[in-house]
């Protein structure tokens, strides 16, 4: 099986009709694709913030010949066309799984990768003179029960003992600074975190990227791998590229029918987002919001939401197992009944853009950072979680240091990260099936999110 999904979710050719994509200016960088035969010391499968960053980080810090393959135009998958939410997560443990799992050093230093993730893109950002319209400094999670806010509550207060910056905002507190709406019973803060626009941040990285002395080849899917004595060898529809060593990336569009070492691993789940018409700061005052900072409700089957830059409301959530265009649009109507559910003062707004992706889970529940035990010169990095603005950022930044390490040997497990993030996460069992499992899995959270559980 070549995709999980529908191939209406893997047209390289065609951009998402995203608000990201109407709102960018052109890429200011040349991206060409690969034509001959080429060679470089380090191949990327993947142009997204995972791939860029390893090979910025492998170009600027390192000098290494880093050369980057997109199948798409630089920014066609989830890295230009998510959220924008720059925020701590990157694993749906909960500190409390992660803690009995690993132990509260382990959690703590995980929560600290996190929080340098964040000033990470910020970092890149300002150095590298990147306009992605940074918004807020936090992110709120926010409770729809007196029950569920107790709950953030302890969140809250674990979340500090590991050395994040949290506030408890209760319900009447968050009416004021957040937003107001019938569903929302008080919010937690957690830093740092901030929203930006995901289509400028990947562009900007991309021409940093370049300006450091790596090679970007956009529309130019791998379609082969094989080894070819002591070296990889990656063939696209016009051309080919040798190197001793391959970082394998792409998340939610992992293409993993490419390598057995990570078929059946990754779980992509389905996305949709929809934005509204601009509303002037006064009109939303009017209607009750406040802040700047982008939010979720604290639900298992949650909604990401937030106000951009020039007044659009933006709301995310899942879509179906399938991926077919035509039951995208059932994803897009729910989402529009979602909003004039809990938020009764935008029920007439009219929305202007609408677009889906994929994000990445698996079945530890955890990120992965390794080497493939059966070829060590095979590096990947993956499963975010829906938390890959910073967490792919770092995890590029990671392999790269790893990569150029050469005290690391042939060790496929980065000894030097936190446990959480080391190696690979188990195989699906009857991988085939994973898009049932998903659909099982999205029932049961639906169901527990009805019996508030």
């Amino acid at each position: 099986m070549k995709h999980l999904f529908d191939a209406s979710l893997y047209r390289f050719d065609e951009a998402q009709p995203s608000y990201w994509e109407a709102s960018a200016p052109p890429a200011e960088f040349d991206a060409p694709p690969l034509e001959g035969d080429a060679s470089c010391d380090v191949a990327i499968v993947g142009g997204g913030y995972t791939g860029l960053a390893a090979a910025y980080f492998l170009a600027r810090d390192f000098g290494l010949d880093a050369r980057v393959l997109e199948a798409g135009h630089i920014g066609w998958g989830a890295s230009g066309r998510n959220g924008g939410f720059c925020c701590i997560g990157g694993t749906k443990l909960s500190p409390a799984a992660q803690i009995r799992r690993f132990g509260r050093d382990e959690t703590r230093r995980y929560y600290r990768c996190q929080a340098d993730a964040v000033r990470l893109v910020r970092e890149l950002g300002e150095s590298e003179s990147i306009d992605f319209q940074p918004q807020g400094d936090a992110e709120f999670a926010v409770a729809e029960s007196d029950a569920g806010y107790r709950a953030l509550l302890d969140e809250a207060e674990m979340l500090q003992s590991l050395g994040l910056e949290t506030g408890a905002h209760p319900r009447d507190e968050f009416r004021e600074i957040g937003y107001d709406a019938p569903h929302q019973h008080g919010a937690i803060s957690i830093r740092p975190g901030f929203g930006l626009h995901p289509l400028r941040y990947v562009r900007g990285l991309a021409a940093a990227t370049i300006r450091h002395g790596a090679t970007l080849h956009a529309h130019s899917e791998v379609r082969a791998w094989r080894r070819d004595g002591g070296q990889h060898r990656l063939e696209t529809a016009r051309g080919s590229l040798r190197a001793p060593r391959v970082i394998l990336t792409g998340n939610g569009f992992m293409p993993e029918h490419l390598h057995a070492g990570v078929y059946g691993r990754p779980l992509p789940l389905q996305s949709a987002i929809v934005t509204s018409r601009p509303m002037s700061s006064d009109e939303l005052r009017a209607r009750g919001w406040h802040t700047q900072n982008p939010a979720f409700n604290a639900r298992h089957m949650f909604y990401y939401y937030r106000v951009l830059g020039d007044g659009r409301f933006m709301l995310g959530g899942r879509a179906d197992h399938t991926g077919r265009a035509d039951r995208a649009e059932l994803a897009f109507a729910e989402l529009r009944r979602g909003i004039a559910r809990l938020w009764p003062q935008f029920a007439d707004l009219d929305y202007t853009h609408r677009w889906r992706g994929l994000v990445c889970f698996a079945a530890n529940l955890r990120p992965s950072i390794g080497r493939m035990p059966e070829d060590p010169s095979v590096y990947f990095a993956f499963g975010y979680h829906g938390n890959g603005v910073n967490t792919a950022t770092w995890s590029g930044r990671e392999v790269a240091r790893w990569l150029a390490d050469p005290a690391a040997g042939d060790d496929v497990l980065p000894r030097h990260l936190p446990a959480i993030i080391r190696g690979r996460p188990p195989r699906f069992p009857l991988a085939f099936l994973r898009r049932q499992y998903l659909r099982a899995g999205l029932a049961a959270w639906r169901l527990r999110d009805w019996l508030h559980i």
